[in-house]
């Protein structure tokens, strides 16, 4: 059997394949609230063989929104609709998962397809909160720092959304520590200028990441796993390093931690990222071995070949999926076809799955 569709197990969760759906922003929700194309745009990729499907980056807070559209579980209401998501996934052999998250000074911006600007409180906007008064792009309206009262509450943000996500039916939570969003502003001294206990050395950065995992982790229940995405660069030389986050993938393992889900970038827009099919699997690979913690590796990934190669290479433990996903819903089942893996397929389906062929034809 191929690596790519051998089973993983994390604590008490056994995964069918190595395939995960990344968690993609689909800034499709009024007030937060999971409507059905969450449960189709999620659902299908359940029904196309992925093995782990996560849901997108789910604000904590209404402060937390990228957009005022972003999916959200900070009140009790937002429950009911995941559930019935969740329980889907589940039914289709898939784990369903949730990704967690707090965007910072990069909150209240429009939607990428209305131009992602900031808004300001006139046009639906609302003030945007950061380690330190630094806005993200010039001519912005800045940050407020959060005070210690700021940060105590973001940390039981993420507790209560962790509890909200137990009884909405998940089984895996990622938190977000990537992508230039709250957690990553704290840990990257370009946009941390603090000098309290949340700044100054790579320990005081970490030091809201950290709090945050011991604190999900009280509540998560013992037999699922979280995970921890970082951007495990910031592709700008005075920026965190990827050294950096072997040694903060030790100290998450350290917490409870399962698996670092391995991006970049995203912190300051004049970054210079190499795009290129696979550039970020060397950090998968490295935080692997050198934090001995599990990787996900993500980021212009589309083809089974390339996502085999990278597990028999030990490169990573994971393959998360994202654009390719959004391209091909039954990617997973077509990477099988590829393999010459003999998957199961929805019953419904079954007349249109392919027949296998022999070796070498």
């Amino acid at each position: 059997m191929s690596l790519l569709f051998q089973p993983i197990s994390f604590r008490g969760i056994t995964v069918r394949n190595r395939i995960m759906v990344s968690p993609m922003c689909q800034y499709s929700s009024e007030d937060g609230f999971a409507n059905d194309w969450h449960l189709v745009h999620l659902g299908s990729r359940a029904v196309g063989g992925a093995g782990i499907v996560c849901a997108e980056a789910t604000a904590v807070s209404p402060e937390g929104r990228i957009t005022p559209y972003d999916l959200g579980i900070w009140k009790d209401e937002h429950i009911s609709k995941l559930r019935q998501i969740t329980a889907f996934i589940k039914s289709q052999g898939a784990i369903p998962a949730i990704q967690l998250a707090h965007a910072g000074r990069k909150a209240s911006t429009a939607r990428p397809w209305e131009g992602g600007q900031q808004l300001s409180p006139e046009h639906g906007g609302w003030q945007t909160v950061a380690p330190s008064a630094l806005p993200f792009k010039a001519g912005e309206i800045p940050p407020l720092a959060l005070d210690e009262q700021g940060i105590r509450k973001v940390i039981q943000d993420f507790v209560h959304a962790a509890e909200r996500a137990r009884e909405a039916g998940f089984q895996i939570i990622e938190l977000h520590g990537a992508h230039g969003y709250l957690l990553h502003q704290f840990f990257s001294p370009l946009s941390n200028q603090r000098t309290d206990a949340y700044g100054g050395s790579r320990e005081n950065r970490a030091r809201l990441l950290l709090e945050v995992t011991e604190a999900v982790r009280t509540v998560w229940p013992e037999e699922y796993p979280i995970f921890v995405r970082l951007s495990c660069t910031d592709w700008v030389d005075e920026g965190i390093q990827v050294e950096d986050c072997v040694w903060l993938a030790a100290a998450l393992k350290a917490r409870g931690v399962d698996l670092i889900d391995c991006s970049s970038g995203g912190l300051v827009p004049y970054a210079q990222v190499p795009l290129a099919p696979g550039y970020q699997v060397p950090f998968a690979e490295r935080i692997r071995r050198q934090g001995n913690i599990a990787t996900g590796a993500v980021g212009l990934i589309t083809e089974a070949e390339q996502a085999e190669q990278i597990l028999q290479n030990q490169q990573a433990d994971l393959i998360i999926i994202a654009r390719q996903m959004l391209r091909d819903p039954y990617f997973a089942l077509h990477a099988a076809e590829t393999l010459q893996e003999d998957v199961p397929w929805p019953n419904q389906y079954l007349r249109a799955k392919p027949q296998p062929k022999p070796l070498g034809v």
